[in-house]
């Protein structure tokens, strides 16, 4: 049977162990309030920007430049943006699910992740290029991602280029 200092050390222990949890958990929250006040903050430009360039296809003749060329798809490359870490409940596996309705045979993967290149690792998809990017990546370390696709679909190595990527609410 423990005697009264063990138990005082074990009482002590326990409130440390839940001093420590609650902070962690402000920390935590802290971090996400800042995760969702960056995600609303780019949202209203977002928008903005996707209506422009709807607008402008839609106006421009597809001759005039070659991004704006439609072309029977026979090879098609899907740039999946996906998370480092797991622990974030459906949504990466939300985004898999929409991958893996891909047609294998027609589709090559570039990935920006460790959780997607490990599901194209896995599914044995063929991966073209695996980027990292940061948790709040700038425009310059997308940049290579844009101009790799880019590339590809000049030089017709792929037809279409589709980008899956999750949606915060």
């Amino acid at each position: 049977m423990a005697n009264t200092q063990d138990i005082r050390r074990r009482i002590k222990s326990i409130r440390n162990t839940a001093q420590i949890t609650k902070a962690m958990q402000m920390v935590a929250a802290s971090k996400m309030r800042k995760a969702q006040q960056h995600a609303l903050a780019g949202r209203p430009y977002a928008g903005l920007m996707n209506k422009v360039l709807v607008s402008l296809q839609k106006r421009t003749d597809p001759r005039l430049h070659p991004l704006l060329h439609i072309r029977d798809v026979k090879k098609e490359l899907v740039l999946i943006i996906s998370t480092d870490k797991g622990l974030a409940g459906a949504l990466n596996t939300n985004l898999f699910r929409e991958a893996a309705n891909f047609e294998a045979a027609r589709t090559v993967y570039v990935v920006a992740g460790k959780k997607a290149r490990q599901f194209i690792a896995r599914v044995k998809r063929e991966l073209l290029a695996d980027f990292e990017l940061k948790d709040a990546p700038t425009f310059v370390e997308t940049k290579p991602i844009a101009k790799f696709c880019t590339e590809k679909f000049l030089k017709h190595e792929v037809d279409k280029v589709s980008v899956l990527y999750t949606h915060f609410i």
